[in-house]
């Protein structure tokens, strides 16, 4: 049986991921000025900073439209036998929504809400695709993706709240209060939504180590099969290195894959911010 597996963008899985079990990937809409670009395919988080720091305003993301969805599943309907897609959590978009009613008019398109984003959904995706090479049934891959999403823990430090405060998602007198404290959000994915954790103090490539720590230490409920190191392009590559290795330390995973953040999260956390995304047993 010939299954695709589908995501929306925003799974910020690696290229060589994508490649190698051949999942489609469907581009958010990224806003710039009044002109609409798709993620990762016309426009870039590296577009996204240079336009936002020279002043010239924000970028928006935008949900995925019910027309898009149609048109990307169309194709893949008539040559797999199944095509199961991925969206960006139902809390946080209208993705979810779009992508069923697109669905609606095919009978062998399956459609799973992430409850998450970034790397969080991408571990889903990815256990979807492992699942689809070794012959999995469509109906069971589902199944075991819906209990597994629950079990995600995703989560990112963020360096500044100058992108989300531009963006409207906090207000003025927080981000300046941020900024005056040197504080650095932790942003969590909590029953599919977004929510603020600890608040770290100090310079990022100091407290980004004590956030892993957070996450990891003493911890006898880490599934240790695969944990995603996930930020933009403007972290340092010493601060990333340094990272990795603080988790090696926290335990035996099997598997640490670093990816870099597409533009939907980097447009709402800026261009130095990371987070660590794993399963809870």
């Amino acid at each position: 049986m010939r299954i695709k597996i589908t995501s929306d963008s925003t799974c910020d899985l690696t290229k060589e991921i994508v490649s190698k079990y051949d999942i489609t990937i469907i581009p958010l809409p990224i806003i710039k000025g009044d002109v609409s670009f798709k993620d990762g395919v016309d426009i870039t988080p590296e577009d996204i900073f240079e336009y936002v720091e020279s002043g010239a305003g924000v970028c928006h993301t935008a949900a995925i439209n019910v027309g898009d969805y149609q048109e990307a599943f169309r194709p893949l309907a008539s040559e797999y036998d199944a095509v199961i897609h991925f969206t960006l959590s139902s809390g946080i978009s209208s993705c979810l929504q779009n992508a069923q009613l697109a669905a609606s008019e095919f009978d062998n398109i399956y459609v799973v809400d992430t409850l998450n984003l970034s790397t969080g959904s991408g571990h889903l995706v990815l256990d979807a695709a492992i699942m689809a090479q070794n012959g999995a049934a469509p109906a069971q891959i589902v199944e075991k993706i819906n209990a597994l999403a629950p079990k995600v823990e995703a989560s990112f430090v963020i360096d500044t709240l100058k992108y989300l405060y531009k963006g409207g998602r906090c207000s003025g007198v927080a981000a300046l209060g941020a900024n005056v404290l040197k504080l650095k959000p932790c942003i969590e994915v909590v029953g599919g939504k977004m929510d603020v954790g600890k608040k770290y103090r100090g310079n990022f490539d100091k407290v980004i180590l004590q956030y892993v720590a957070d996450r990891l230490k003493d911890r006898d409920d880490v599934d240790y099969r695969r944990i995603f190191v996930t930020h933009p392009s403007g972290v340092p590559k010493e601060v990333c290195d340094a990272v990795i290795k603080a988790v090696r330390s926290f335990g035996p995973f099997e598997e640490i894959i670093e990816s870099q953040a597409g533009c939907a999260i980097s447009n709402h956390c800026g261009p130095v911010c990371l987070g660590i995304l794993f399963y809870r047993k």
